[in-house]
């Protein structure tokens, strides 16, 4: 899918997702979303862990700026053409939009992103959607959205809200500004900050690492994981009991003794 700007690979019990338009900073499009979202619907089962980087010194500068108001040569509908367009349908095609990116999210895989140099945006979204964010010092988020007169829509609101708290993110939304790296990594935006010549090995050491244990029990955790924020006390230790339950009724039959 290189026409599209995306390389997009399955290896095993990895898969890669590359931003490779380096030539405007991995900016992205809707057709990109839409293969996005594609290449998630279809991925095989025993895929347990995906990497999502860009090609070049930078991670994305967001939307493709040629696609926001008036005729562009990418043959796609500009964005603000969507305002023209009645309610139902605009919804619809940004549900679509949003589906790249939240398949990351699903708890069967864990999603790794590899970020160096700008991640701006719909770029800031992406690096959001996935669960774990390795960057190198050079990197930098911001939420441009607002700045432009629009609104962060492609997911990146919620996870922002859980890693940071509600004022930390107003506050990084509503000025546009700068993360920078060592601020990212004391936010919780970053797990890791690597030298960019190590970015690569410590994302292979990461995928390595969440292949060890069985898939089941990563998959039943990370839905626990998600799922906490929005239950009580009492319903996190049911859904740990519930979970506990599924994982050992596997294991059991997985033994030829269930």
């Amino acid at each position: 899918m290189t026409d599209l700007g995306l390389r997009l690979t399955v290896d095993g019990p990895v898969a890669r997702v590359v931003l490779d338009r380096p030539e405007v900073r991995n900016a992205q499009t809707p057709a990109m979303w839409s293969a996005l979202a594609d290449f998630g619907t279809a991925l095989p089962s025993d895929v347990r862990v995906v990497v999502v980087s860009g090609e070049g010194p930078s991670f994305s500068a967001g939307l493709d700026r040629r696609l926001i108001m008036g005729e562009n040569d990418l043959g796609q509908e500009p964005l603000l053409s969507l305002g023209a367009k009645p309610t139902d349908e605009v919804l619809e095609l940004i549900a679509k939009f949003q589906t790249g990116f939240s398949w990351l999210r699903r708890p069967e895989i864990v999603s790794i992103a590899a970020v160096q140099g700008h991640a701006v945006g719909a770029g800031f979204q992406l690096a959001l959607a996935c669960d774990l964010r390795v960057v190198t010092p050079d990197a930098r988020f911001s939420m441009r959205e607002p700045s432009l007169g629009l609104v962060p829509d492609l997911g990146g609101t919620k996870p922002l809200v859980e890693l940071v708290g509600y004022s930390r993110a107003l506050e990084i939304c509503a000025t546009s500004r700068w993360v920078e790296a060592a601020e990212a990594k004391e936010l919780g935006l970053a797990n890791i900050v690597v030298p960019a010549d190590e970015l690569e090995a410590t994302v292979k050491d990461l995928a390595d690492a969440l292949l060890g244990p069985l898939p089941g029990a990563i998959r039943e955790t990370k839905a626990l994981l998600l799922g906490a924020a929005d239950r009580t006390y009492e319903d996190q230790l049911r859904a740990e009991r519930e979970a506990q339950d599924r994982r050992l009724k596997e294991l059991l039959a997985a033994l030829g003794q269930g």
